[in-house]
């Protein structure tokens, strides 16, 4: 080689001088390559056999070669009018091996660094190196993690190779030992910090996580602080400064917030501007903001809110509508004005559905209150959404109104659904608390194929039972929605084991019956039914005295025609597993002439729901029952009763546990039986005719659960029995005879789980007595699989 001319390069590189004579490439020859490939190089070479070049193109060449990122050392010289490039390979990467990492997975790590150029088989880069290291120790500083450490090891290969050794010192999360905000005068300090959702170390960060210092949740506190001052008439609150100071061992925060509070405005006047499209009298009832009120940015935007809504209401679906304060210093008011624009009135082009791979498209349609071509009315789009929820089938529900393309008045509007199961079997699959060892099951199918239609069917067999049942209900048997219903039953109940909680004896039942719903409005519907019904009862070796004296008044066998009408209100949120809103029920239900029987019973069911948090809320609930007969029958017959205890009841006691107890038998009732007398099978469950349960539960979220929607966890306290009035006299004396007391009432606490699986909700409960009447059994776990809270 005649002449290196590398040094000419650099110092064109580096002065930009040319000083090397220029010559014509007859030949490129390339030295040193590898891995990488000549065609890369000539292709990366704005150089040709045949030009003439001088200094600053060979300057070029080589600021070329080097961007490629392939080597780590560029020489060019000549041999004759031959151009001769002597390069040296940056080294690849044989391995990347990471060591001390616990917060961030090693898959992720190396997906990361995939991402950045440092995988094994890449070309090796020291820089890439050092900025990935960066980057990490930015995300550990994201965690809280102020004493991380990251050290890199590059250890060469044989074959021009590396390999990658990355150490992570990942340290402890930093905790904050205070918050403080400075230069408050109006509010206490302790409420101000009670705001932000950094706080300092206690015995709930464990759980919560909330004393870990993140830049976006300070952001969010300091917001937050700023609202609650805009809320009480101050609006030229202002956060001067913040710091945020980290002990030299980087293990502990504390947070300064300085802050100017200014002073207190109140309202002036409010104004409405702009072209209303309602009458004014009915906007001002909307108006939350009255002269003479602290100012409240909050209160404003509401009444924004409300005003945008009723616009909407009407067909103005993209009305705007901003509140401007116009703020007086000088007497410390403020003048509202809410500026009003409804836009154009939008129609309904299109309603869609989407995600409901199970349902007919028909089963979403016929709840629709808004229908295609009619204006876009905020409140009828909201309520079919609701009508969707409280179907029940459907775990989330959905809605967006885009605007039609091309259009300026016209939008869609379409519906999201994520399905859930919908129907359910029952706790007789397998195996039941409270009943033992069943044979057979129970399925009921609230949306079947689809349909909308509720479908139930029960083949039962168990210790004390057998069951047979069907029922059908089309919600939408006419298409304004009159409902329509029948079931068939057959059930023979033998309570001759010793094991059973309830009074021994044998019933045989069957019927049929057929009933129909008529909605009153939106929320409310009445139905009426008709049934007939055939009980034959059997007494056994251990019947009590009660059931003696019941057949010997009335017989044995009956065929009654029962008449019933109810009444029904529902303002949940959902279907299953609601938490806004309430529903109740009332029912009379009584046999008509032609019975063998004459009895009648009422019954009330209601629940109401109370939201505390977002995240929170109680639910009180209440069942009431009371029957008796009428006419030629002097009370409600013993298997009507009710009963009480277990689930949906009073949980911690055992089914059918609490209330009355029927009389002990004497010794001649099991001598006519030809069995021997056992006075400890005397004095089991018989219920009565009146029932009182109720409660209150603490609805919250399930801890390190993100998805609650099928979820239920509370905290409940049950309170309930069941008494009766009518006091018979059997062998001279009072018997059966409980009369209404709240005192003797049993109650329960505990938690309890409700889970919506496949085969329907699964519930748990964990319930302790707290008040435990005589004779009542106790059952602290109990289970259910097809009921929930």
């Amino acid at each position: 080689m005649k002449r290196l001319l590398l040094p000419a390069v650099l110092a064109a590189l580096i002065t930009g001088e040319v000083h090397a004579e220029s010559f014509t490439i007859s030949d490129i020859r390339v030295n040193g390559l590898q891995r990488v490939s000549a065609g890369s190089v000539f292709g990366a070479l704005p150089l040709n056999v045949g030009e003439t070049i001088d200094e600053r193109r060979l300057s070029d060449a080589t600021r070329s070669l080097f961007r490629t990122g392939f080597f780590q050392d560029i020489q060019l010289g000549r041999e004759g009018n031959v151009l001769v490039v002597n390069v040296v390979e940056r080294p690849s990467i044989s391995g990347i091996s990471i060591e001390g990492n616990k917060a961030i997975s090693e898959d992720d790590l190396k997906k990361g660094l995939q991402q950045s150029g440092l995988a094994e088989g890449e070309i090796f880069q020291q820089a890439t190196l050092e900025g990935v290291r960066n980057e990490l120790l930015r995300q550990y500083v994201a965690q809280g993690r102020y004493s991380a450490s990251i050290e890199t090891e590059v250890i060469p290969q044989p074959r021009n190779r590396v390999q990658l050794k990355i150490n992570i010192n990942e340290g402890k999360v930093a905790t904050i030992s205070q918050v403080n905000v400075v230069g408050n005068n109006v509010f206490p300090e302790q409420d101000l910090v009670d705001l932000f959702e950094l706080k300092k170390s206690n015995l709930f960060s464990f759980f919560k996580n909330d004393d870990k210092y993140s830049r976006e949740k300070l952001s969010g506190d300091l917001e937050r602080l700023r609202s609650y001052y805009l809320d009480r008439g101050y609006i030229n609150m202002d956060i001067t400064s913040t710091q945020v100071s980290i002990t030299p061992d980087k293990k502990h925060v504390y947070i300064t917030v300085n802050i100017n509070e200014g002073e207190r405005y109140t309202v002036r006047e409010v104004k409405l501007s702009g072209e209303l499209k309602v009458p004014e009298e009915e906007v001002r009832k909307l108006m939350l903001v009255q002269e003479g009120q602290v100012f409240s940015r909050k209160v404003m935007t509401e009444t924004s809110d409300l005003i945008t809504r009723r616009l909407g209401n009407e067909g103005y679906t993209f009305a705007n509508v901003n509140g401007v304060p116009e703020p007086h210093d000088d007497d410390h008011t403020v003048s509202l004005t809410f500026v009003i624009d409804p836009g154009k009135r939008a129609y309904v082009n299109r309603i869609n559905f989407r995600g409901n791979t199970k349902t007919e498209d028909e089963v979403l349609r016929r709840e629709m209150r808004q229908m295609e071509g009619g204006w876009a009315s905020t409140y009828l789009i909201d309520q079919s959404k609701t009508r969707l929820e409280r179907l029940g089938y459907f775990k989330d529900v959905n809605v967006e109104t885009p605007q039609v393309p091309g259009t300026d008045d016209q939008v869609d509007v379409n519906y999201t659904v994520e399905e859930q199961p919908s129907g359910s079997i029952t706790a007789s699959v397998g195996f039941a608390q409270s009943a033992g060892l069943i044979l057979g099951g129970s399925i009921s199918q609230n949306n079947f194929l689809g349909s909308g239609n509720r479908v139930s069917v029960g083949l039962t067999r168990s210790q004390y039972q057998t069951r047979y049942n069907f029922s059908f209900t089309d919600p939408y048997w006419t298409e304004d929605g009159i409902s329509l219903g029948y079931n068939a039953f057959y059930r023979s109940t033998d309570y001759d084991e010793y094991e059973t909680d309830v009074s021994s004896y044998s019933i045989n039942s069957f019927g049929a019956g057929i009933n129909f719903g008529y909605p009153i409005n939106e929320t409310s519907r009445l139905t009426f039914g008709t049934s007939i019904q055939r009980d034959e009862i059997d007494p056994n070796a251990y019947t009590v005295d009660e059931i003696y004296k019941f057949i010997e008044q009335e017989g044995d066998n009956f065929t009654n025609f029962k008449a019933s009408i109810g009444w029904s209100e529902s303002t949940l949120n959902k279907g299953v597993l609601a938490t806004r809103g309430h529903s109740q029920s009332l029912s009379l239900e009584a046999t008509i002439p032609g019975s063998d029987l004459n009895y009648y019973k009422v019954d009330y069911r209601g629940q109401l729901f109370a939201s505390l948090t977002q995240n929170t809320a109680l639910r009180f609930h209440t069942e009431l029952g009371y029957g008796d007969g009428y006419g030629s029958t002097s009370s409600l017959p013993f298997y009507e009763n009710y009963y009480a205890g277990g689930f949906n009841s009073v949980r911690g006691f055992e089914d059918s546990s609490l209330g009355p107890r029927s009389t002990p038998a004497s010794g001649t009732t099991y001598a006519a039986q030809g069995q021997k007398y056992d006075s400890d099978r005397d004095g089991e469950a018989f219920g009565g005719n009146v029932l009182i349960t109720g409660g209150v539960e603490y609805l919250f979220p399930m801890p390190f659960v993100k998805d609650q929607r099928q979820l239920r966890t509370v905290l409940f306290w049950d309170v309930g029995s069941v008494f009766d009035t009518n006091c018979q006299l059997i062998n001279s004396e009072s018997s059966s005879c409980n009369k209404v007391s709240f005192s003797n009432m049993a109650s329960s606490v505990g938690v309890g789980l409700t889970w919506v699986t496949a085969l329907g909700p699964l519930s748990f409960s964990l319930g302790m007595p707290i008040k435990k009447p005589d004779n009542a059994d106790t059952q602290i776990f109990q289970f259910s699989l097809g009921q929930t809270f």
